[in-house]
């Protein structure tokens, strides 16, 4: 029997299909039954989010926008001077430029927003709602991010406060070994793994602060806003505003966020991977842990300390859409997490991956 070359193709078109329908079918009777919402409100967050926290439950108990009251609440700690990682106060870049990045997240529309190498403005969490909201753009970065944010009202202000001046010219006076410039392949490094250190003893700033929550009704939420790595190259930007790597929401399944080195999460999509892991059935403490050893297998020779482990802090933050929440760090410096759990906001020690 003679056939033409569009029934031909039409044919194994209708075979694919079905092929492909019938693994995903089979697919799906495998996978585990996703969680029932909880009661909520839930909220997660760094280690610096405990007024954030609070302030968004509060919020969204007065019927505020579940997302709305998560950014109130980040810009908290947008507004302190004290917090040398997040807004105003936070430390600059090698040029003295404090460059701001951030992402938000909305389980129910799945909409994202996010903003990088944002100057002058101290709530880049807000402007990135404004992204999601008002834009058909998901990622606006540099004089673009600025631009945006003054045409929606936004003052600009210098964001370099009098402590955080004194910090990088500290820096800049002796930085030859503490930069992030690395020589040509094969020649000799000047720095041997991954805990750099600042003049005056303390680690470099990896601080973000990550906040997710879930509302009554089951829908989930999140915004990360960092000033990013501290003394950074001009025009860095780590994980935080970059969907899939610091934030991740599926009103489906869960939310997950990020802070520490955002290189290593760039790399791996770490905070979409712990929601897929959740989705496949995993704890959100053991979707993080899965991460984290994922990221340390793959972690280049020159930031290993001499034990052969990641010498820098990764911490990963997760809850589902049953209530349940959990995180896990790489190592135990600062290794702690926020959790609200509906009646008081709590400081929670994380277990970590290595040196626990």
């Amino acid at each position: 029997m003679s056939m033409t070359r569009r029934g031909f193709l039409a044919t194994v078109g209708a075979g694919s299909a079905m092929g492909v329908g019938g693994a995903l079918s089979a697919a799906a009777q495998d996978a585990p039954a996703l969680p029932k919402p909880a009661n909520g409100p839930i909220v997660i967050g760094s280690r610096n989010a405990l007024a954030a926290a609070t302030r968004a439950v509060g919020g969204m108990r007065k019927g505020e926008d579940p997302l709305d009251a998560v950014i109130r609440g980040i810009n908290l700690v947008e507004d302190d001077p004290n917090d040398d990682s997040v807004g105003l106060g936070g430390l600059p870049n090698e040029d003295g430029e404090v460059e701001l990045d951030a992402s938000v997240m909305d389980g129910r529309t799945h909409k994202a927003g996010a903003v990088a190498s944002l100057r002058h403005i101290r709530n880049p969490a807000s402007v990135a709602a404004l992204v999601m909201r008002r834009t058909d753009h998901v990622l606006i970065v540099g004089d673009g991010a600025l631009r945006f944010a003054r045409a929606h009202g936004f003052q600009e202000e210098n964001l370099l406060t009098d402590k955080a001046r004194r910090v990088w010219l500290e820096w800049k006076e002796q930085h030859s070994e503490h930069d992030d410039w690395l020589p040509p392949e094969g020649t000799e490094k000047k720095k041997e793994f991954g805990w750099k250190t600042r003049i005056d003893g303390s680690d470099f700033t990896y601080g973000t602060i990550h906040v997710s929550a879930l509302t009554p009704a089951g829908d989930l939420v999140g915004c990360t806003s960092t000033s990013g790595l501290s003394f950074k190259i001009p025009g860095r930007v780590g994980d935080s505003p970059i969907i899939g790597a610091g934030l991740f929401v599926d009103n489906q399944v869960g939310a997950a966020g990020s802070t520490g080195r955002g290189e290593a999460n760039l790399q791996n999509c770490s905070s979409f991977l712990v929601v897929e892991l959740m989705r496949q059935g995993r704890t959100p403490e053991e979707a993080c842990f899965e991460v984290l050893r994922r990221i340390a297998g793959r972690t280049e020779k020159r930031l290993l300390n001499p034990a052969g482990e990641p010498g820098y802090q990764l911490k990963l933050y997760a809850v589902r859409r049953d209530g349940l929440t959990g995180g896990a760090a790489m190592r135990p410096v600062e290794a702690e997490m926020v959790v609200h759990d509906g009646r008081e906001a709590k400081k929670l020690k994380m277990k970590t991956l290595y040196g626990g």
